[in-house]
């Protein structure tokens, strides 16, 4: 097994972290905390079909990342056959969006909250994962944050059957609903100017309390990110936004500036405020991260 972990972090590790822009701490972090987060998913196959993982953190934390970590360190190191999925993917389409902003609210046609996901197509596309037999491929969906629409099946990803471990990561994978008396009070000037009866963060918290959570019920363990604060997480997003811009084909269309970031992500904040709040306790494994964006500690949570 030794090999098989010397062979990863020298043939897998310097590629992953050079394509997510990683520092070369980075590489502590992999040897103290990520490497043994996979030795405990590992541990927790059986005979039943695919394990599904989800992974939490809010915007910024390094859930793509972690992703695509465990992916590489699962199939170099035990010769499985890994299907990552990202919630991001299964947004509705544009035009989807726009009757729902027509229909319940109009802040429903920005991508966000729950509600705006495509949950039906998650479902059938997890229910494919876990059956899909050798010699069988799946395309997997792709999201055009650019284009803010679902990318042409000519990007999908394929992923060959049969598959052992499917990794869901989202910033709402595994978040668990409010109370009704939690939603209100305003969190920020968006649901205060916008959403004055909060017809918008209602519905939201019902499309969670409903159809999330029973794609949440099937995951064999939830990995949580936990960030120090939101401040933190604002500032990493705005970073994550630079790196974007400088992949994306069209870098003007990708990128937002410092006011339109700062809108956009209070469509995010109550969700994100509640899970920091909460969320740890429902995870089976939290990683603590620092204002620095290092990992600090890995610890079990319900498990």
């Amino acid at each position: 097994m030794q090999d098989q972990i010397d062979k990863f972090l020298e043939e897998q590790l310097p590629g992953l972290m050079q394509r997510c822009q990683l520092p070369a701490a980075f590489q502590k972090t992999a040897g103290n905390f990520y490497l043994p987060l996979v030795s405990k998913i590992h541990a927790l196959q059986s005979d039943d079909g695919p394990l599904l993982v989800g992974i939490n953190g809010a915007q910024g934390t390094g859930k793509s990342t972690l992703a695509e970590f465990l992916q590489l360190a699962t199939e170099s190191i035990f010769g499985w056959r890994t299907a990552v999925l990202s919630i991001d993917d299964f947004y509705l389409t544009q035009s989807e969006r726009r009757k729902l902003g027509r229909d319940v609210h109009p802040l429903f046609e920005t991508r966000g909250v729950p509600g705006t996901h495509d949950t039906a197509m998650l479902t059938a596309f997890l229910d494919r994962l876990e059956k899909l037999a050798a010699g069988e491929t799946l395309m997997l969906p792709r999201f055009d944050k650019a284009s803010d629409d679902r990318a042409p099946k000519s990007s999908w990803t394929p992923v060959a059957g049969p598959v052992d471990l499917i990794l869901l990561e989202g910033w709402c994978i595994g978040s668990n609903a409010q109370a009704p008396d939690a939603l209100r009070t305003p969190v920020n000037a968006l649901e205060r100017v916008e959403d004055p009866t909060a017809i918008w963060r209602t519905m939201a918290n019902e499309y969670l309390a409903t159809t999330y959570q029973a794609i949440f019920a099937r995951l064999d363990a939830l990995v949580f990110l936990v960030a120090p604060s939101f401040d933190a997480i604002h500032r990493w997003r705005l970073e994550q936004e630079k790196k974007l811009s400088k992949t994306a084909a069209n870098a003007a269309a990708a990128i937002m500036n410092e006011d339109q970031l700062r809108r956009f992500i209070q469509f995010y904040e109550r969700l994100t405020r509640h899970n920091l709040e909460t969320l740890a306790g429902t995870s089976d494994f939290v990683l603590k991260l620092d204002a620095d964006h290092e990992v600090v500690a890995c610890n079990a949570g319900r498990t």
